[in-house]
């Protein structure tokens, strides 16, 4: 009797943060090898105890990374964990990359994405959605942790339609709220860094509202949380962290829910999305 014939490899571009190390072990745990294409100043090292290979690359290494993953057998890739733009803009662009930057329309960080991904598909490798291996990551509705006060539902319900409009312009997905006031916006800076401004300027006790751009590209930029943004609001004086139900990550949910516990916050999935 023949053996069954092996799955080709996977392949994962890592970034910063917890989720490439827990896509890469939902990965594994499916019997699947991993060939990890890390981004350097971005990548957690420990990415190597999850990696049946692992390559280090500067960010615009697109033509080496098509190579090592054709080398390795993989015609499946996935994306995961962000890379910051101070780098994006720093980037080092080999030859491959170079062409497709000459072929893009703008710089926005879903059309750099979107050319990346198409020239991939030319290159035989499917980039695949960022939740196949890991949907169970992304909370359905409901509250987990602290208190939603009337206060706090009035900011959500103010916050949320503006944060689905930035994130429609591409411009970012969260926005920082405090009595129907908006106190900042996320842009380039990032989440974290915004959460920092908004609370500074609101002088603690903010909403952050954090959505899905409409029409979200699975594959990249799937909005997320997890205890550093947590950490951040605590820093900036506290308040409630509200998400899109079903459809951002929740990373290390359990450190999440000690944290806010711990200092006050309230964090809640939240499906009252206007439109």
């Amino acid at each position: 009797m023949s053996q069954p014939q092996a799955s080709p490899p996977i392949g994962l571009i890592a970034g910063y943060g917890r989720f490439p190390l827990l896509a890469a072990q939902a990965m594994r745990a499916r019997g699947l090898k991993v060939v990890v294409a890390a981004i350097k100043e971005e990548a957690d090292p420990t990415i190597a105890e999850q990696a049946d290979e692992l390559h280090w690359l500067h960010v615009g290494q697109l033509g080496k990374m098509l190579k090592l993953f054709h080398k390795a057998g993989v015609v499946e890739a996935m994306m995961a964990g962000k890379v910051h733009k101070t780098h994006v803009w720093d980037l080092r662009p080999d030859l491959k990359a170079v062409s497709v930057l000459m072929r893009m329309r703008n710089k926005k960080d879903d059309t750099i994405l979107g050319a990346i991904a198409d020239e991939m598909g030319r290159e035989g490798i499917t980039l695949i959605e960022s939740t196949r291996y890991t949907g169970d990551l992304i909370p359905g509705p409901g509250l987990i942790a602290g208190k939603i006060t009337p206060e706090i539902e009035a900011d959500i319900a103010f916050g949320f339609p503006l944060a689905r409009a930035i994130g429609g312009l591409d411009i970012g997905q969260t926005v920082v709220v405090k009595n129907q006031a908006v106190m900042a916006v996320e842009a380039i800076e990032g989440t974290d860094a915004a959460i920092r401004r908004g609370g500074e300027l609101g002088k603690g006790g903010v909403t952050v509202c954090k959505v899905a751009k409409p029409n979200q590209d699975l594959r990249f930029d799937v909005p997320a949380i997890g205890p550093d943004t947590l950490r951040a609001l605590i820093a900036a004086g506290g308040g409630c962290l509200a998400f899109e139900a079903g459809a951002t990550f929740c990373f290390d949910r359990d450190e999440v829910v000690a944290l806010a516990q711990a200092n006050g916050v309230t964090v809640v999935a939240w499906d009252g999305l206007a439109t």
